[in-house]
């Protein structure tokens, strides 16, 4: 069977809202219509990221032993994936750089029911129709509504994998219902918080900083906290991850230390916020580092484990 665009949209986790594109495809944006328009205007590398298809996934039970669906890419990052789990493990890989920009995904099933997740690449802007399964697809269960804020390693470069991001690995044990807002090159930044009209995340994670240690005036930060706190109120959980390791300037280190010390007490003036030191998340050492800053796959099953075991 052929999903509508309402089925489809039923079992598709990670969007603010929805477009069918003139060609009939559906896209999917994790920010508001304002949100992307002020991306538009402040940098150009945020706005081509900020509509990516960053941590959005299929999800659904099924007895189904072939599923497919038609994709676009109308935007391409690094090399990337769509893959697929079944029972949270692991069981397909599609490429980006294997195939074109226009095409058809399928893959075959293992018998019996089971629970199915598709992820789309994290780096890469992909528009989908024509799901198809040759049984029925029911939405997956999931538990709280997050807010994930953050930069490149939120988004999920550095893996190169789809199901291999920190938030994908950290979401398989956690199974939120997220909306993913990392964008690569991001920083604290204030104007980019705005109330997305009809959404409510119980709980807002925001891991950002890396992109601006050397800043000496934290400012931003301070304001970037107050305007959380203006649109969620001081009720709603946060919780702040302080930056990761970087092993790409050791001469840095100290004040990378320093910064993330300065975040951590900003943040700490919050009662309704947890700070989580991020440098105890992923090993000091190169070999967990695609390029001694952002987390290979490696880095970030040490980094979602590891965090996932403190949020739980």
């Amino acid at each position: 069977m052929v999903l509508s665009m309402e089925e489809l949209k039923n079992i598709y986790f990670g969007a603010y809202e929805f477009k069918i594109t003139d060609d009939g495809y559906l896209q999917a944006f994790q920010y508001s219509k304002k949100q992307i328009e002020y991306f538009r205007g402040a940098f150009e590398m945020w706005y081509d990221r900020c509509t990516a298809s960053t941590a959005k996934t299929l999800e659904f039970t099924t007895s189904a032993e072939k599923v497919s669906f038609d994709y676009k890419m109308i935007w391409k990052g690094s090399p990337d994936s769509f893959e697929i789990a079944v029972d949270s493990l692991i069981y397909g890989i599609v490429y980006v750089k294997d195939i074109m920009d226009t095409g058809t995904v399928s893959w075959d099933l293992p018998k019996g029911e089971k629970n199915v997740i598709i992820y789309l690449p994290a780096d890469a802007t992909v528009l989908i129709k024509n799901f198809t399964a040759d049984s029925e697809v029911r939405r997956a269960a999931k538990n709280e509504k997050v807010l994930w804020l953050g930069d490149s390693i939120t988004q999920g470069y550095g893996p190169l994998r789809s199901s291999c991001t920190y938030v994908s690995v950290a979401n398989r044990i956690l199974n939120y219902d997220i909306i993913n807002q990392g964008i690569g090159g991001y920083i604290y930044d204030k104007k980019s918080l705005m109330k997305m009209e009809g959404y409510a995340p119980d709980r807002i994670i925001v891991a950002l900083g890396t992109n601006q240690y050397g800043d000496k005036d934290m400012t931003a930060v301070e304001e970037y906290y107050e305007t959380l706190m203006s649109i969620y109120g001081d009720k709603i959980p946060v919780i702040c991850i302080t930056p990761l390791w970087r092993g790409d300037s050791a001469d840095g280190l100290p004040t990378l230390i320093s910064f993330c010390k300065k975040v951590a007490e900003i943040a700490g003036r919050y009662g309704n916020v947890r700070v989580i030191d991020g440098m105890k998340l992923v090993p000091h050492l190169s070999e967990y580092f695609l390029d001694n800053l952002h987390p290979n796959c490696l880095g970030c099953e040490e980094y979602g484990r590891n965090l996932a075991a403190l949020l739980k």
